[in-house]
């Protein structure tokens, strides 16, 4: 499946033949993806990612997550998906990252409009939300620019490389919010 965002931006469904591209991605940019993605210091090796893209692309049926490599000029530049999905309340998360280069550039924001849109008219789902760390600003603005309204901080709610908990600002928006 693709998802196009505009004439240089797309999402396509994650693949297996993904891995090296992710790796190398995550292994020449370890600092500044580190600071808030925990899963930078235990990705060691290429293996380390097949391991992670096998456990979505194979998951069962009941647990499987849409997940979208992020490609500009079909170069790949970050990875977007849904994440603990509860199709029986109709409730998904979108989780992002992208390499520091692309940042700027409206990528995730308008990647993250096209999910919504997708989750509400294809999916059939009622609400999406985003977690984002304290701190992390350009994370933070992403559900702000789009409307998502704050709904408070999850305290701890996240484990970060060094074994510190973060906090979390938790966004929001409702089908009906369109």
């Amino acid at each position: 499946m693709v998802i196009k965002i505009d004439n240089d931006i797309e999402l396509r469904q994650l693949e297996q033949t993904d891995a090296t591209d992710i790796f190398e991605a995550i292994d020449i940019q370890r600092e500044y993806l580190g600071k808030w993605l925990p899963f930078v210091a235990s990705t060691q090796e290429v293996s380390d990612t097949q391991e992670f893209v096998d456990s979505v692309v194979n998951a069962p049926k009941e647990r499987f997550e849409l997940q979208f490599t992020i490609r500009k000029q079909d170069q790949f530049i970050g990875l977007i998906g849904f994440k603990d999905t509860d199709k029986a309340n109709k409730k998904t998360e979108i989780g992002y990252w992208l390499s520091e280069k692309y940042q700027k550039q409206g990528i995730i924001t308008r990647s993250v409009e096209k999910l919504c849109g997708f989750a509400f008219n294809e999916l059939g789902i009622h609400r999406v939300q985003i977690k984002c760390a304290v701190g992390n600003q350009r994370s933070i603005n992403v559900p702000k620019r789009l409307g998502f309204r704050f709904e408070g901080i999850e305290r701890h709610g996240e484990l970060l490389t060094g074994n510190i908990f973060t906090d979390l600002e938790i966004y929001s928006k409702l089908q009906s919010d369109k």
